[in-house]
């Protein structure tokens, strides 16, 4: 029967070697993660915090009647700000409520800009109210009074000129309704009511359109009806169009 040694047991020498490059490696691992910590927890003050990445420029974009310093003044954007911690929705807003600015889009552009993008209204027509000329868009937003109806644009006369009248929202509606070369043929459109709409063109012809119901249909039928001779052209019930 032969003899087989136990298993050599490490030595105190060699248990306490393997323990201390652990626990050295341990070390190492906790302060590279508290280093991370610390590092990232400057680079977030810094960032929202501090005006190192604050705001210096604002570029605006989309503007033509609206002055860049009104939008500006608007967005109400303090110089230095983080960057990172604007509400661009409120920014946006706050541009919003310029009568003229149809839409806005605040963002960032880093390290220290803030850009806003702009849509303004569009007039559609010229509406007189309390003895002055507004320019309406199709939305009904009286956003800019003016001294006279700028070229191209067609004037309301309607029985009440408040942009939410069942009259001026049929106008409205006509309007938007007929295509940009035809709408530039518009002098006057009359609304005694909102089923009596009437389109006076520049050369002195007229338009029966009635209500704004089927108004896609009629703008259809009303370039073939003004090709042909004649003063009238109705076309208050589109499918039986008739000229006078």
């Amino acid at each position: 029967m032969r003899f087989q040694a136990p298993p050599r047991q490490p030595t105190l020498r060699q248990r306490g070697g393997r323990g201390s490059a652990a626990a050295s490696q341990q070390a190492r691992v906790l302060a590279g993660v508290l280093g991370t910590t610390v590092l990232l927890v400057a680079v977030g003050w810094v960032v929202g915090f501090t005006s190192v990445f604050g705001v210096r420029t604002v570029v605006v974009r989309g503007e033509s009647q609206v002055t860049a310093e009104t939008i500006r003044a608007a967005a109400a954007l303090p110089r230095g700000a983080p960057l990172a911690r604007l509400d661009l929705t409120g920014i946006a807003r706050r541009v919003e409520t310029i009568p003229g600015i149809q839409y806005a889009r605040a963002s960032r552009s880093w390290p220290s800009t803030v850009r806003i993008d702009v849509v303004e209204r569009s007039p559609l027509a010229v509406l007189p109210r309390e003895s002055a000329l507004w320019l309406v868009d199709a939305d009904g937003v009286l956003f800019q009074q003016v001294r006279s109806a700028p070229a191209g644009l067609p004037r309301l006369v309607v029985a009440d000129p408040d942009p939410d009248s069942p009259a001026t929202r049929a106008a409205l509606t006509v309007l938007a309704a007929l295509s940009d070369q035809l709408r530039r043929t518009v002098q006057v459109v009359e609304a005694p009511g909102p089923d009596l709409v009437t389109l006076g063109l520049r050369d002195g012809r007229t338009v029966i359109w009635g209500g704004a119901e089927d108004s896609a249909t009629k703008a259809r039928v009303l370039p073939a009806l003004l090709s042909r001779p004649g003063s009238t052209y109705d076309v208050s019930t589109p499918t039986v169009a008739v000229v006078h």
